[in-house]
């Protein structure tokens, strides 16, 4: 993604301000949805004794920890950073973009419903997606760190929920 094409496709919120804090708080929403779900979920796995707790604590959290670690290695620049405009979401963080965490989380979340409660992901899945979009838009990651960390969520999810 060049500068131009950031500016081009922000350039709607860029003009309207309900626009552009509408899509702030769409962000904001649905990564607290997401992130108040999972541990919900984990609680209620823990009250009730459920055998599903372990797997659904480790997997998400063993990738978690691996994704932070492969996100320092790689140190990627920030849109913001790399092509010099001010993104619509505001950040001030600095690399570490790829792959983008926020995705990976909701896209691993969106897995562990989908092994516990399969009608219930589609929900997850929805919010991945938009999540996605957001963070694109609001110039904070790079297409391909989306599809990094949502690539990384689904495979993640496939292995440590269905495969192993």
């Amino acid at each position: 993604m060049t500068k131009e094409q950031y500016l081009k496709i922000s350039k709607p919120l860029r003009e309207n301000e309900k626009l552009s804090s509408f899509v702030r708080i769409l962000n904001l929403t649905v990564t607290g949805v997401i992130y108040v779900s999972y541990p919900a979920l984990m609680l209620f796995f823990l009250v009730t004794r459920s055998p599903l707790f372990l797997r659904c604590l480790l997997v998400p959290g063993i990738m978690f920890v691996s994704v932070s670690a492969v996100r320092k290695l790689i140190n990627r620049k920030r849109p913001y950073e790399a092509l010099g405009f001010t993104p619509v979401i505001e950040k001030d963080k600095r690399g570490e973009s790829m792959p983008s965490r926020h995705v990976f989380s909701a896209f691993m979340i969106a897995m562990t419903f989908l092994y516990v409660c399969p009608w219930l992901s589609v929900v997850f899945f929805i919010f991945g997606l938009i999540l996605s979009a957001v963070r694109i838009i609001g110039g904070v990651h790079y297409p391909s760190d989306i599809a990094a960390g949502a690539l990384t969520g689904i495979i993640a999810g496939i292995i440590g929920f269905f495969v192993i």
